[in-house]
């Protein structure tokens, strides 16, 4: 380790901040990591504070439970508001961002996460604000299941074709149909709206609906082209308005090393200089950002459109810590408040050198914050962000921040955590998975929770749901900030999500989450379906889902469940936590495409894993399995995951002559130590044995 001002910092922390990001950033080593110190100085011990404060208020609420207290809606706000849990609602007020890019202010349309790690991933993603209709339509089950016959398929690709012409007549209605047009310049003359028509490229015809625009390729000599009456070749969306690259739920950094490797990432793509070589064709290629797009308006006048994704960063939250920086005091720098730093740091590199800024037009920084407990919380990481402003020469609120809604003291005070970064926040985003697992935890003394797939339809999601949207209309969030909602996590099931996921924007939600840049494609025609700025007007006049609703846990009062329902839910359990598991341990994998115990691929991080572990751990705590049919599931399920990825040359077995895997060890912890878990967090155990997997060589 390297001494740095009192901090002891790991040799490639320090090589890569001081070689790589601090030359050219107008902020001298010595004024970095005085401010660095100073920072952690004063914002450490707070931090261990509030988390403190968290498990205070645990305890209280598992006593409570412990001994009898009820669990119906009246009596939990009651008991809540006199513990401090539940904090008075502020007065009415209206948040006041500025410099906020209409990606995020004004427009609707999909959002990506993705691993920072994944240099590949990252630059899929940032691509992805673009996208063809055609391909994520043939290329999917969207319209059809997919065909395995080599070469094209005629009737495949004339069944997408009938439907791009479908979605054309409602997202840019002419007098007639589009099914029948021969020529572009003639269909402009057609449209009902004239202003739809916004300029040409080279072989483009750009056109705008909803606030999100449309290009259609025309292009004779091209294969699709060549036999279409217009010559349309491709109908290219809008789509992934913005990303949020992730160096939280979705990575497994646990050392110096994965924590450089992902700022880095984050440097290369706020450069531009961020490439990944990619295999195509037996050939190697390397995938780049993609530039702006260069357009003509209708009187000649040039412009230009994004090419890629506004870029948010999601940070580490507050519970976890670093090794790669130790405090005076000899213990790990809190990882959450290095992320503020660092990231911010290498984003302000954008737009430097006289440049304008690449990502957005006014410089903001985009920060995620996840997995905040209460409006304490908030108002910490606000005056943090002021601190990090000071010690960069930033304007007070450059760095904009997204607030996710997905613990449950949050929910419960969603109205006075926005007041606590009202001037700075620009997002909140529901975590139904997250949520899900803090709602187990923070009720597990209450008695046995209902089976996982029921949680989906029971009152409190619903009334979480509802109020993340009500509650950001009635802060005024319309027309100033993204109100978000969660994932489709079957990145196969494109029909599936074609016909579900509309309900994001109906519900009035600005963005949701999709697995894929194929799936932002798609999702991108529910925009166009749907006026969200309508649907936000209609719903402002609702009233807030009242707060018992969301505040009753899902206990099963009287279950009654067959054995054989309760083999099932614990094989499923356990099967989606070791597929995760063995992935995240052995090969560092944070997120990824897991087959569940039918074989279908889910996307799984570490949310998910909260969900199974936690919910195994509730059902043993109150006897509604044993620990011995726990151990039975789990070697049933490892069986069944080293059978699923034999394929894979990096696997290593669950079950093995040697003895149980460090990650089969990393589950039946998660498991057995599961209520221990600060929250239920799945962090603490997994990268303890990550990092003993590193040392000794497995991972």
């Amino acid at each position: 380790m390297i001494d740095r001002y009192g901090l002891s910092v790991a040799p490639a922390l320090v090589r890569f901040l001081e070689e790589k990001v601090l030359p050219g950033s107008g902020i001298e080593p010595r004024q970095f990591w005085e401010g660095l110190a100073s920072i952690l100085e004063c914002f450490a011990p707070e931090n261990a504070d509030l988390l403190r404060r968290r498990d205070a208020l645990q305890q209280q609420i598992d006593d409570w439970y412990r001994q009898g207290g009820a669990t119906d809606g009246e009596a939990q706000r009651r008991f809540l508001t006199d513990i401090g849990y539940l904090v008075p609602e502020p007065e009415p007020f209206v948040i006041s961002p500025t410099g906020v890019d209409d990606e995020v202010s004004r427009l609707a349309g999909p959002q990506l996460v993705v691993p920072m790690l994944n240099a590949r991933f990252l630059l899929n993603a940032a691509n992805a604000r673009w996208g063809s209709l055609y391909d994520a339509l043939y290329g999917t089950d969207a319209i059809a299941p997919p065909s395995c016959a080599p070469g094209y398929d005629q009737d495949r690709g004339a069944a997408v074709i009938r439907w791009v012409r479908a979605f054309l007549n409602d997202a840019l209605p002419i007098e007639g149909d589009w099914a029948t047009i021969s020529d572009l310049q003639t269909a402009i003359g057609l449209l009902r709206e004239p202003g739809q028509f916004r300029g040409r490229s080279e072989k483009g015809w750009l056109f705008r609906h909803h606030g999100l625009h449309i290009e259609i390729v025309v292009d004779a000599a091209h294969p699709i082209g060549s036999t279409d009456p217009a010559g349309i070749a491709d109908v290219l969306l809008e789509s992934a308005l913005t990303t949020i690259c992730d160096l939280e739920d979705s990575v497994a950094a646990v050392d110096a090393q994965d924590k450089v490797a992902g700022y880095a990432h984050w440097l290369g793509l706020i450069k531009g200089t961020l490439t990944a070589p990619v295999g195509r064709g037996g050939k190697v290629v390397t995938r780049r950002l993609a530039p702006d797009r260069s357009y003509q308006g209708p009187g000649g006048e040039a412009f230009t459109l994004p090419g890629r994704s506004l870029l948010f960063v999601r940070n580490v939250g507050h519970l976890m810590t670093t090794p790669a920086i130790r405090l005076p005091n000899g213990g790990e720098a809190p990882e959450g408040i290095v992320d503020a730093v660092v990231t911010s740091l290498i984003a302000m590199r954008d737009g430097r050198s006289g440049q304008p800024p690449r990502n957005g037009r006014f410089g903001s920084i985009y920060i995620v914050k996840p997995k905040m407990h209460g409006p304490e919380e908030a108002a910490f990481a606000n005056r943090l962000f002021d601190a990090v402003e000071d010690m960069l020469g930033l304007d007070r609120h450059r760095i904009k921040i997204g607030v996710m809604d997905e613990e449950r003291r949050t929910s419960a005070n969603l109205a006075a955590c926005i007041h606590a970064v009202r001037h700075r926040v620009v997002f909140i985003n529901t975590g139904f998975l997250d949520r899900t697992g803090d709602e187990i935890h923070s009720a597990m003394q209450a008695g046995p929770m209902i089976r996982k797939g029921a949680m989906k339809e029971a009152d409190w999601i619903a009334a979480y749901e509802d109020r993340n949207v009500q509650i950001g209309l009635a802060c005024g969030f319309a027309g100033r900030a993204q109100i978000g909602k969660g994932m489709w996590a079957a990145p196969d099931r494109m029909a599936d999500m074609l016909a579900q996921k509309e309900a994001h924007p109906r519900s009035g939600a600005t963005t949701a989450w999709v697995p894929s840049p194929t799936a932002a494609t798609l999702h991108a025609t529910h925009y166009h379906r749907v006026d969200v700025s309508a649907r936000q007007a209609a719903r402002g006049a609702e009233p807030v889902a009242a707060i018992e609703r969301l505040v009753t846990p899902p206990v099963a009062l009287a279950p009654d469940w067959a054995a054989q329902d309760i083999a099932d839910e614990l094989d499923n359990n356990a099967q989606g936590l070791l597929g995760y598991v063995v992935r995240w341990i052995d090969q560092g994998v944070g997120c990824s495409k897991v087959p569940d115990l039918h074989d279908i691929g889910l996307m799984e991080d570490r949310a998910t894993l909260r969900i199974s572990s936690q919910h195994i751990a509730n059902w043993l705590h109150h006897g509604i399995v044993t620990s011995d049919q726990v151990e039975a599931a789990l070697a049933r399920m490892a069986a069944k995951v080293d059978e699923q990825n034999r394929d894979d040359p990096g696997y290593r077995p669950l079950l093995g002559s040697q003895g149980d895997s460090l990650a089969l060890q990393a589950a039946r912890a998660l498991i057995f130590e599961g209520r221990e878990q600060p929250n239920g967090y799945t962090e603490p155990l997994l990268h303890r044995y990550r990092q003993l997997a590193k040392q000794q060589g497995t991972g």
